[in-house]
């Protein structure tokens, strides 16, 4: 077993997700099998208490586990099939050792950072070597070097490399070479005193990832070789991509990180073949169509809010030689001005999963404008209970018709609390969390789309279409697409008179790859794509 450590310097946000699952793509591409892992530093047990601001999108697994957003590049990046066991926190480890305190474990023990801590750490990455079967396990650590916070993490990764011998872990170590506009040249200080804190606990960085927005010449390389004692070979170029994040990996390949990380692990594999994916690259670089997608979120400022979404879109895009453009939307934006404005140049309308009442109308008044003007819509978790919402209100003419979650006095609770969930208190990891199966309606567009009676997709939320109301809305036009197996869960609806109407309970946007894109996804690029066509015929 191989051990990879990817940690980060000088700032965050350097990109260490992307780097170790670009490392996980190109070791994939050479018959390795790879896995690969988060460890966060922050006290909270996991993300799913957190604001969207705070910490971005919360990714969910197939086992219910609610996580980092870097796992979602791992799972696209990679053939990776990731569960809780390759997501770790602070909290978790913290909160494992009182647990073993509480029971009497450690016999009387003075329970310490060192050893009992790192050991739970050490524990974990070798849990999961075993668990997964892999060739070479990647774990990324977060935050930044010289965090208080990330120091446990940092001590317990220098003592498995120990452990496990020089040629079967390596430190890759991502920094920031920022360029000095005033100076007009490339700065290597912040690197070597971030590559300086790391020898300080006892790590030596066997590869440097140097982030730049310039090329990194022979001169910044052999200064930062020879201050950090890295060889100059391994001082790497990451400059930032020019169009999609898909480019990283070819980067790295061209830079040679592969070659060396075998070298070094003494890992004898052939050269990534990296073909098809040049052949994504081509398909979003340079594609034969364009669409706009309005994306209508209450989270729009930040990017990392609906990262997966953005990402599905354009494996949406990839599948049709389309390319996606994103005309983000502030739902609350809608509420004061007319949809027809806001909207009018879009080619399709997507309203992703979120909570909260902000911006709700704003979401409810662009579904309207997608029913009614026939433009393509997408509705993710929340936005499956808006369309449905807007259906009860303006065709249904149920007036006052809300989601309990937003009005629980409302006449027409038509999205209400799950039965199991009356009782529920905690908030943290106690929702409909993770893979469950929906049995397709034959003859539908979204079982066209699939192709296939039984699927299983990600979920994530508290609040249910309320059954009470299934036959009026099925009398008025709305098919019911997608059920739980006992049919009690409405999963999937949509509106057969329409070019493409479908929205759904769970997150597809979870499943979706570049080279396998979520068949939702698909079919809504492609809906969007002739209307493209349609207005461009017309005009």
């Amino acid at each position: 077993m191989k051990y990879i450590f990817v940690t980060g310097g000088v700032i965050s946000s350097l990109g260490k997700g992307l780097t170790a699952a670009s490392i996980g793509t190109l070791l994939e591409n050479r018959g390795l099998k790879v896995a690969l892992q988060k460890f966060d530093p922050y006290l909270n047990v996991d993300p799913g208490t957190m604001n969207p601001y705070q910490h971005g999108e919360v990714y969910v697994l197939d086992d219910g586990a609610e996580t980092d957003l870097d796992l979602g590049h791992y799972e696209r990046f990679t053939n990776c099939k990731l569960t809780r066991l390759n997501n770790l926190t602070s909290g978790q480890v913290y909160q494992m050792v009182l647990d073993k305190e509480r029971r009497g474990d450690y016999l009387g023990k003075t329970v310490q950072v060192i050893p009992h801590v790192t050991d739970e750490i050490k524990n974990r990455i070798r849990l999961l070597a075993e668990r997964s079967g892999a060739d070479v396990v990647i774990t990324e650590i977060g935050g930044t070097t010289g965090d208080i916070e990330g120091l446990p993490f940092l001590e317990a990764i220098r003592e498995f490399a120990l452990e496990v011998g020089s040629t079967n872990a390596i430190f890759v170590h991502v920094t920031l070479v920022p360029f000095i506009k005033a100076a007009g040249e490339l700065k290597t200080k912040p690197t070597q005193q971030s590559v300086a804190k790391l020898r300080e606990i006892g790590i030596t960085p066997h590869i440097l990832i140097c982030r730049t927005e310039r090329p990194l010449d022979r001169d910044a390389r052999q200064k930062i070789s020879l201050f950090c004692n890295v060889p100059f070979e391994a001082v790497i170029e990451e400059r930032d991509v020019e169009h999609t994040i898909y480019e990283v990996p070819l980067m790295l390949q061209r830079e040679g990180v592969d070659e060396l990380i075998c070298r070094l692990l003494r890992l004898e594999t052939p050269p990534a073949n990296m073909r098809h994916w040049e052949e994504i690259i081509r398909k979003l670089v340079s594609p034969r169509h364009r669409v706009k997608i309005g994306v209508v979120g209450k989270y729009i400022g930040l990017q990392d809010a609906y990262k997966s979404v953005y990402e599905a879109l354009s494996h949406g895009g990839i599948a049709n030689d389309c390319g996606v453009e994103i005309v983000k939307v502030e739902a609350e934006a809608l509420e004061k001005n007319d949809p027809a404005v806001l909207l009018k140049d879009v080619h399709g309308i997507l309203v992703p999963g979120g909570f909260g009442e902000r911006g709700i109308e704003g979401k409810i008044r662009a579904a309207q404008f997608a029913r009614e003007r026939r433009v393509p819509y997408l509705g993710l978790c929340l936005g499956m209970q808006i369309a449905c919402i807007e259906f009860a209100r303006n065709v249904l003419g149920l007036e006052g018709a809300h989601s309990t979650e937003f009005k629980p006095d409302t006449p027409h609770p038509v999205i209400a609390l799950l039965d199991e969930q009356r009782n529920v208190t905690r908030k943290g990891g106690t929702m409909r969390l993770g893979a469950q199966p929906c049995q397709l309606v034959m003859g539908t567009k979204t079982a066209e789309l699939y192709g296939a009676f039984v699927v299983n997709e990600r979920h994530r939320h508290r609040y249910e279409f309320n059954n009470e109301y299934r036959g009026a809305f099925e009398r008025a036009g709305m098919r019911f697409s997608g059920l739980s197996p006992d049919g009690k869960l409405v999963e999937i609806i949509e509106l057969a008179d329409h070019p493409f109407f479908i929205a759904c309970q769970f997150h597809p946007e979870f499943l979706s790859k570049p080279h396998q894109p979520h068949p939702l996804f698909k079919g809504f690029v492609a809906a969007a794509l002739e209307l493209q066509k349609s207005r461009h015929n017309q005009a």
